[in-house]
């Protein structure tokens, strides 16, 4: 599968235990997005335009309006990378 390289990283993100919160507006629409790491710091990359790709080739999941966390599909479609700690 073609994933960006932004898509890459929120994935990798996610895949370490981060989450994406998001804001709907009245009429249910998704607004905003951001996506927080497991440390609680906020990766700039992940936009509108990236969630939205995410969830369309359902890389990433919300279950009972939770925030959207990575799908099996994802876990299996993200690659390594070495973590920097």
């Amino acid at each position: 599968m073609n994933i960006s390289k932004y898509e890459q990283r929120v994935l990798h993100a996610l895949a370490q235990g981060g989450r994406i919160l998001y804001e709907r507006a009245p009429n249910g629409r998704v607004t905003e997005v951001t996506c927080v790491t497991r440390d609680g710091l906020i990766l700039s990359d992940c936009t509108l335009e990236v969630w939205a790709r995410l969830r369309r080739k359902r890389l990433i999941e919300s279950r009972d309006s939770s925030p959207y966390r990575i799908s099996d599909r994802g876990r299996r479609n993200v690659r390594a990378q070495l973590d920097n700690r």
